[in-house]
């Protein structure tokens, strides 16, 4: 006999909906017309409340069956999703009145959300196209399913607006801001953050094969490096705006402090990755110091340098904007941010996050991309 297979997340979802079945109303309006039933009470779930959870014990009990795991995947994407959207639409206009129930089932949609991504990273596909669209769909439900989350809790426990704005709200805020954000995002990040980024990087690295080759700078340098590098923030960005104003080049002296020693201490760590081997191979061949350096000590120092460039990626970011907080144009991201607080537009403080921690990931990304096609004969990237 062949037993149906289980698995917990499953199980605890199906018990969910049990126990939120069995405690009935899922908000205060509903228990206010199950207690007066003639009495004319509008409420959320007056038509959904049977599909949500129908949705919900269907695709758990479906799960138990013996499917192959991409069918049982989608069928539990399926069931999670709709009934999560379908939970959330429904508490709209009736904010702050959910019941053990609501959160009951969308602790079940969660967990079979949870289920549905292990069975995903689970799969073992041939194609490299396959490989690629896993590798994008599974972080991109775990992301969904913190915004799902958060949206539904502000919205049913009836979180104050002033605390913590739903994501739909933010995401109202930004669709109606587009040209605000914009001008923020090209004084912040196209011109402190970048130039800034740029010009450190590339002069901690000049300065980094400079030690190499000069054992005074190496020894005096990187101490002072590591100094300068627990300077904080706040101390460094004020003097920087007496310095070189109020504008973006003080923002970018800021991101030029940052990212220097970063990728000056990593570059001079990974001249010195190189096996001793390796260089007495060089030596045999009566290599010099510059052919050594570019055919054999670059190459190998290339994990550390990308490294730094990912670490200073986001240090950058948050450079800049911290030393807008200090003086600025009415323009800027940090400088939004300090604004919209102070006017308690908490949504616009959130736009100017979300966007930041976009614009942040998508740079940390392209260099990562940029990292796998120069270090493709790393063992970190052949494994990957």
């Amino acid at each position: 006999m062949t037993w149906p297979k289980s698995s917990w997340q499953a199980v605890l979802a199906i018990l969910f909906c049990i126990v939120a079945f069995a405690l009935g109303a899922m908000s205060t309006p509903e228990a206010a017309a199950l207690a007066e039933p003639a009495a004319t009470v509008a409420f959320p779930y007056m038509g959904t409340k049977g599909l949500i959870l129908g949705l919900l014990l269907i695709a758990a009990l479906v799960s138990t069956l013996r499917l192959a795991p991409l069918v049982e995947a989608v069928v539990l994407f399926v069931g999670a999703h709709v009934a999560a959207w379908l939970l959330v639409k429904g508490i709209g206009g009736f904010e702050g009145t959910a019941l053990a129930p609501y959160f009951l089932v969308l602790a079940a949609a969660w967990l079979l959300a949870w289920r549905c991504v292990a069975l995903l990273s689970s799969l073992r596909p041939a194609s490299s196209g396959a490989k690629t669209a896993l590798r994008l769909i599974i972080p991109a439900i775990f992301g969904a399913w913190i915004l799902i989350i958060w949206e539904a809790v502000t919205r049913g426990a009836g979180i104050p607006f002033i605390l913590l704005p739903p994501p739909s709200a933010i995401g109202a805020r930004i669709a109606n801001s587009l040209p605000i954000l914009g001008s923020d995002v090209r004084q912040t990040i196209f011109k402190a953050v970048l130039i800034g980024y740029i010009v450190g990087n590339l002069a901690g690295f000049v300065v980094a094969i400079l030690a190499d080759r000069v054992p005074f700078l190496r020894r005096g340098l990187l101490p002072i490096g590591n100094m300068v590098s627990a300077l904080p923030i706040i101390g460094v960005a004020p003097i920087m705006v007496m310095w070189f104003g109020f504008d973006w080049p003080s923002k970018a002296a800021v991101v030029i402090i940052m990212t220097f020693f970063p990728m000056l201490v990593n570059t001079v760590a990974g001249l010195a990755a190189s096996g001793h081997m390796q260089r007495d191979l060089m030596r045999t061949y009566a290599s010099g110091y510059w052919p050594t350096l570019l055919k054999l000590r670059l190459p190998a120092a290339m994990p550390f340098i990308f490294n730094a460039l990912k670490i200073n990626s986001t240090l950058a970011l948050i450079g800049a904007i911290v030393a807008e907080f200090f003086g600025t144009p009415v323009v800027g991201m940090g400088f939004r941010i300090s604004t919209e607080v102070g006017r308690m537009n908490i949504d616009m403080v959130w736009a100017e996050i979300a966007v930041a921690a976009l614009a942040g990931s998508v740079f940390y990304g392209v260099v990562a991309l940029v990292e796998r096609a120069v270090t493709f004969w790393h063992p970190s990237v052949r494994g990957g």
